[in-house]
């Protein structure tokens, strides 16, 4: 970056320096030649990826935005990491590869997976785990005393194991894992000097929902790369024929929700299968004169299975609403219908797990207290953590060793504190739930909050935090 002009005023000398702040953690690649400073809305224009948006549009995206100089042979990303960042190449070539063996911790598994279509109250044994997983998890649970281990991942590229693939001038690449928060499945390892434009996903987001070519488009990249990969590795298309696949690939529609946005609603004709490729969708039923929350779908988990298998059904028995910003995959009736015809072995899974969601709803119906928690796990995000700390306030004395020995683990600061939202006697304590779908890692300004190193644990660096609580 430039050294600052000395004409500017103290409030465009505090937006830019927020700006590098944005952008300082990946500043740090010794392979970063150069990085530029907030960009204008004309100078974003002349990138072709820009070009349909206006120019008050892309002055509120610039803040996500960069231009990078990279060196030839710098990792841009790993396989395995979490990245918030798409890549555009504006010149220069970039390879993209997988690296590894069979049996490799980052070797991905299917998103879509039929034991993830409910809320399994046991996790599948080793023994039911195929192939190369098998071992992994073997491998992974004797180390971590666990046996509930899934290994997940956003196929970006449909690659063999070993083999590589190069990128040039216009091509788009990272945004798959970007936007459905899932890990990347390769390495991007610059091929040449290269010059990208780095876009944030809340930038991504907005460009998608602003221009209809460039969702196009992005669907199309998902469908070129990812599409088959993940269809061929579902159980619902487990021994189905590749030109079957194709034809399936073909004929999907890929939807894309916002925050609150409705999928289906109750009471309306059934016309598809969902997958959730990400996100969280929100179950509501009529209770009474209201709804309550009879259930949520989070990745992997499927939607309309009951409805599409039971004849006397034909209209949605739930309305289906997205928590934050959600991916689906939209699997037509008449495919649904052929896949069945073709395949009828496969019917029987699938009215295993309907018959588990009606039950699973019909609890929920019955209970009306846990609708309650539910209701307030989806408000507050308690669903997304994978780590959280619950108190139960009929136990708790208010002694606050708890903070005490927290702080005494951490150079004096607590991780957290005896504060939160309360439901019933639990207190869910304010602290990091390490969620999958970390919300303040993609809307934090400085790029402070991060995933540490390629696992899924939440990180703040503190310098370059500056405390705006967004």
């Amino acid at each position: 970056m430039k050294d600052l002009p000395a004409d500017l005023s103290k409030t465009e000398i505090r937006r830019l320096e927020q700006y590098r702040d944005r952008w300082s953690s990946y500043d740090a690649s010794t392979g970063l030649l150069e990085l530029s400073d907030k960009l204008s809305a004309e100078e974003l224009s002349r990138y072709e990826i820009f070009a349909p948006y206006d120019a008050k549009f892309l002055e509120r995206i610039a803040p996500d935005v960069s231009v990078a100089t990279w060196k030839s042979g710098t990792v841009l990303f790993e396989q395995g990491s979490y990245l918030d960042i798409a890549f555009f190449v504006v010149s220069g070539e970039v390879e993209i590869y997988l690296a590894g063996i069979g049996g490799d911790p980052g070797a991905p598994r299917p998103i879509f997976d039929l034991s993830r279509t409910v809320i399994e109250t046991a996790p599948p044994s080793v023994e039911e785990m195929p192939g190369p997983d098998q071992t992994v998890l073997m491998r992974r649970a004797a180390r971590q005393g666990a046996s509930e281990i899934t290994l997940l991942a956003s196929m970006d590229f449909d690659l063999p194991r070993g083999a590589a693939t190069r990128l040039g001038a216009g091509e788009l690449f990272g945004e798959i894992g970007a936007l459905t928060g899932w890990p990347q499945s390769v390495t991007a390892r610059t091929a040449s000097e290269c010059v990208v434009v780095q876009i944030r996903v809340p930038a991504l987001r907005l460009m998608r929902r602003k221009s209809k070519d460039l969702k196009r488009r992005l669907d199309e990249i998902y469908r070129k790369r990812a599409l088959a990969s993940q269809l061929r590795g579902t159980p619902l298309f487990h021994g189905v024929s590749d030109l079957f696949l194709e034809a399936v690939k073909e004929s999907v529609e890929l939807v894309s929700l916002d925050g609150d946005e409705v999928l289906v609603k109750e009471g309306e004709p059934v016309d598809a299968l969902y997958l959730v490729r990400s996100g969280f969708l929100k179950l509501l039923q009529q209770f009474g004169e209201g709804e309550i929350a009879a259930s949520y779908l989070s990745k992997g988990m499927t939607l309309g299975e009951a409805e599409l298998l039971i004849d006397e059904i034909d209209t949605w028995q739930v309305t289906a609403v997205s928590v934050e910003s959600s991916e689906l995959v939209k699997i037509p009736r008449q495919v649904f219908r052929r896949l069945l015809q073709e395949y009828p072995d496969l019917e029987e899974q699938l009215w295993k797990s309907a018959a588990d969601r009606v039950r699973e709803v019909g609890h929920t119906r019955r209970n009306v207290l846990f609708s309650d928690f539910l209701q307030v796990a989806l408000d507050d995000g308690l669903v997304q953590g994978s780590s959280i700390l619950a108190i139960d306030l009929a136990s708790c004395t208010r002694c606050d060793d708890c903070v005490r020995a927290c702080a005494d683990t951490h150079g004096g600061r607590p991780r957290f504190v005896r504060e939160g939202n309360k439901h019933q006697n639990l207190l869910i304590a304010k602290s990091c739930y390490h969620c999958r779908d970390p919300v303040c890692l993609v809307g934090c300004p400085t790029g402070a909050i991060h995933r540490a190193g390629l696992g899924e644990v939440v990180a703040v660096d503190e310098e370059i935090c500056i405390g705006c609580s967004t």
